[in-house]
């Protein structure tokens, strides 16, 4: 299936910091241009690492202060992250202050592989990086969420023309395809029950796709296909046609 390619939706035009940016200036640029995070690149513009509002306010938190006593006599608890917030504390640069491994993410990549990767590692933006792996863009939650901003026409005439002409091989009046509010609704009659599964699926998958609201039907139930039945691949479409 076609789907919008990252470096279709990035913003090319990228605030970024190098290793040693000084922590103050980090916070400039994240005021100034009204962002949440950065990435920090070397000489190359190859990422280096990233940087959130949570990692400056990691240092405002772990910055020492009067207002809670300190306890002598209980030994301080390490978890896996103390290191890396106590590290933040201190941190006077951007190198000092990101957070690395970089997550990113290729210019050729599609919006759902983006979507992907920003659920699993649970960020709100991804460095887009080129084949040489130098930043090229970033890509944010709200960029790939414009996918469902489609039109619904545009929705359904990609639905006629990549799913049921292209990939099923099917006549365009072969299914009536309605889009509302992002919803496809397919109705018709196919000749195999598989051809039903498949067109429903890749609907599913289209960009914009909000729901599909399945009301096909079919003559055949090929589902249940012993393999030594023979399949009906390749059989014309105008044999669900006959008396």
């Amino acid at each position: 299936m076609k789907h919008d390619k990252v470096g279709a939706l990035m913003t090319a035009d990228v605030v970024r910091a190098e290793y040693g940016t000084p922590f103050k200036e980090v916070a400039r640029r994240l005021t100034e241009h009204g962002i949440s995070g950065l990435p920090v690149v070397d000489d190359d513009e190859k990422v280096l690492g990233v940087i959130s509002e949570t990692d400056l306010m990691v240092r405002q938190a772990e910055a020492p202060g009067t207002s809670e006593p300190r306890r002598w006599f209980r030994l301080p608890r390490w978890t896996p992250g103390t290191h890396a917030r106590r590290t933040k504390a201190r941190a006077r640069t951007a190198g000092q202050l990101m957070s690395r491994p970089a997550i990113t993410v290729h210019s050729d990549a599609t919006v759902v592989e983006a979507a992907r990767v920003m659920a699993h590692h649970r960020v709100e933006r991804l460095p887009v990086v080129d084949d040489e792996e130098r930043l090229v863009g970033i890509v944010t939650r709200r960029d790939l969420l414009q996918v469902f901003l489609r039109p619904d026409t545009e929705i359904r005439a990609a639905i006629r023309n990549e799913v049921l002409e292209r990939a099923l091989r099917l006549p365009s009046d072969a299914v009536d395809v309605d889009v509302h509010q992002g919803v496809a609704t397919l109705t018709g009659q196919l000749e195999r029950r598989v051809e039903t599964t498949m067109a429903v699926e890749m609907c599913r998958q289209m960009d914009g796709v909000v729901a599909v609201v399945d009301h096909l039907t079919y003559r055949f139930d090929d589902s249940r296909l012993s393999p030594e039945e023979p399949a009906l691949h390749g059989l014309p479409y105008y044999w669900q046609r006959r008396p």
